[in-house]
């Protein structure tokens, strides 16, 4: 998007998900038109795949910016020994390192762990403002298990990215097939943020190997030693 063409950024959305003095959540920067990508996680620590992943779907997807979403904690994960959230959220915003790139705990000011609520708040409280949810493909072989992920996919349209070993086949999994109806082919990846959920593609072409679980695993194992 040129900057002449930028919509005027909501007056209302300037932060970083902190609540205000009335208690209101205080989301990043957002407009109406504006095509918003959202990636959330524990980010435990953040790594630099998480960035690629981020700024590929930027370009393919036309994105204006990306919400990095930092959850107080993965309900289907084990959260014991989780880095406190405020050192998670410094570490996310100092990797990302970038003007499009907004990096927000709104989740804990929502009170939620789940992406569902945290989506559904987004889409009612932004009207007019395109969401896409963002994820891995190791994601979306877990998929079905996340809380209302069929609701989930009726909210935004989705784009899941590659990545190294056997995640590359997640699309044959039980979310791929249940809603493989709803997959468009990743030449229409310029589309995907306007067209109504549900849809979803695949983007090929990060193929880095990079997990917040095996680093925090390793990190683990060092101070054990």
């Amino acid at each position: 998007m040129r900057a002449a063409d930028a919509p005027a950024l909501s007056s209302t959305a300037q932060g970083e998900g902190k609540a205000g003095a009335n208690g209101r959540v205080v989301l990043p920067p957002h407009a109406r038109g504006m095509r918003i990508g959202l990636f959330g996680g524990t980010f435990d620590p953040p790594h630099a795949a998480h960035r690629a992943a981020c700024l590929l779907a930027m370009r393919r997807l036309g994105l204006d910016r990306v919400w990095w979403l930092v959850t107080p904690g993965n309900p289907l994960k084990d959260t014991d020994g989780l880095t406190p959230l405020a050192e998670r959220v410094a570490a996310a915003r100092a990797l990302a390192h970038h003007p499009r790139i907004d990096v927000t705990d709104l989740e804990a000011d929502l009170g939620t762990n789940y992406t569902y609520a945290t989506i559904r708040y987004l889409v009612q409280r932004c009207p007019g403002v395109h969401f896409v949810w963002i994820m891995g493909a190791d994601n979306l072989r877990h998929f079905h298990r996340w809380q209302r992920w069929r609701d989930i996919a009726t909210l935004v349209p989705i784009a899941v990215v590659d990545r190294l070993g056997p995640s590359l086949y997640s699309a044959a999994g039980i979310t791929g097939n249940a809603l493989a109806w709803a997959r468009i082919p990743e030449a229409a990846a310029r589309g995907l943020p306007v067209r109504r959920p549900p849809a979803w593609l695949y983007l090929h072409g990060l193929k880095s190997p990079l997990s917040s679980t095996a680093l925090r695993a390793a990190r683990v194992w060092r101070t054990r030693k």
